[in-house]
C-alpha cells in the first residue's frame, strides 16, 4: 500500500511542479507581451505597462482578458493590430518565456 501513496504523492508533486511552471510562464509571456506592445504604443515606461497587462490577466480565466486590453490601447493610439496578430504575438512569447524558463 505505501507504494501506491508514494506514487500518489510523486503525481501531487510533479503537478504540483507543472502547475508553478505553467504560471511562471504565463507571467513571463505577459510581461514579454507588454514590453512589445510598450514599444509600439510608444509608453515612456515598458515596464510600468508590462506590470499593466500582466495585472490584467487577473481579470478572468484565460487569455482574453490581455487580448482585450492591448486591443483597446492599440485602438486608442491608432495602432492598427488585429485580435488575431496580438494571439500570434501571445504564442510566440510563451514559446520563448517557456524557453527562457527551461535555460535558467
Amino acid at each position: 500500500m505505501t507504494t501506491m501513496q508514494d506514487r500518489e504523492k510523486g503525481f501531487e508533486a510533479k503537478f504540483a511542479l507543472d502547475e508553478e511552471l505553467r504560471f511562471k510562464a504565463v507571467a513571463r509571456r505577459n510581461k514579454l507581451l507588454g514590453l512589445w506592445a510598450a514599444g509600439l504604443l510608444n509608453k515612456a515606461d515598458p515596464d510600468a505597462y508590462a506590470r499593466e497587462v500582466i495585472t490584467a490577466d487577473l481579470a478572468e480565466i484565460g487569455h482574453e482578458d490581455v487580448v482585450r486590453k492591448i486591443k483597446a490601447d492599440f485602438d486608442a493610439a491608432g495602432i492598427a493590430q488585429s485580435e488575431d496578430e496580438i494571439r500570434l504575438r501571445m504564442l510566440e512569447f510563451l514559446a520563448q518565456a517557456i524557453e527562457q524558463l527551461q535555460n535558467n
